[in-house]
């Protein structure tokens, strides 16, 4: 029994250590973004950045999570956790208008980015780091039998699917420099941006995210 509550301490500490870690890595991938997307004018990869700083507010929402299941596995959020998604909710909508203003506007004027090489590298990486991070949170979440952090893990997969729409809407306009194709890539972030808007205001009134119900396989 003492050897089974040391490992449950343990996994719980890596939980808490790989949500550090995604608030870290976010604000960092948020302040390269946002930089390099207003050096090279292009909106995918500053709105995309812009999208990273939002993850930050979820992820101090996620931290307390992980603190409080910790302590008591069956209790409720905290009102720190549903302001956390209502805040989180509300950028996210904010994030979907200013993008798809910023693409009418670029593609009404024919703007093309001086390049979106670095929204190529950005988004491989990211890749990388948040299949990591969604791999982790299931297993440890499955190891402790917590629907939260697996739900939690579940729903990195959206960052995924911005960061896959960021290397393609990217690669595109390197390879052909077509300049409708960055705001294209915007575009595709804002219908992200409110779906994660979405679902932040749905878990706020109580409700589970709608990733948690996807049926992935695991293994």
């Amino acid at each position: 029994m003492k050897h089974l509550l040391k490992l449950e301490g343990t996994y719980y500490k890596r939980v808490l250590w790989l949500a550090i870690f995604t608030i870290v890595y976010n604000i960092a991938e948020g302040v390269i973004s946002v930089i390099l997307g207003i050096q090279d004018e292009t909106l995918a990869l500053f709105g995309f950045g812009a999208d990273s700083f939002i993850e930050v507010i979820s992820g101090l929402g996620i931290l307390q999570m992980v603190i409080r299941i910790r302590r008591n596995p069956g209790s409720s959020r905290t009102p720190f956790e549903i302001r956390a998604l209502r805040i989180t909710g509300t950028s996210f909508y904010l994030l979907t208008l200013g993008l798809v203003a910023g693409a009418v506007i670029n593609i009404s004027q024919g703007h093309k980015p001086e390049t979106t090489f670095w929204g190529v590298i950005i988004s491989g990486v990211s890749i990388a780091v948040m299949w990591f991070l969604y791999r982790s949170k299931i297993y440890y979440g499955k190891l402790l039998d917590s629907e939260p952090v697996v739900a939690d893990g579940k729903c990195t997969l959206v960052c995924i699917y911005m960061s896959v729409v960021l290397l393609v809407s990217s690669g595109i306009y390197e390879l052909t420099g077509i300049g409708w194709v960055d705001s294209a890539g915007a575009l595709g972030l804002a219908w992200l941006s409110f779906r994660e808007g979405k679902e932040a205001f749905e878990k706020a009134r109580g409700k589970e995210c709608c990733c948690a119900e996807e049926n992935i396989n695991n293994n």
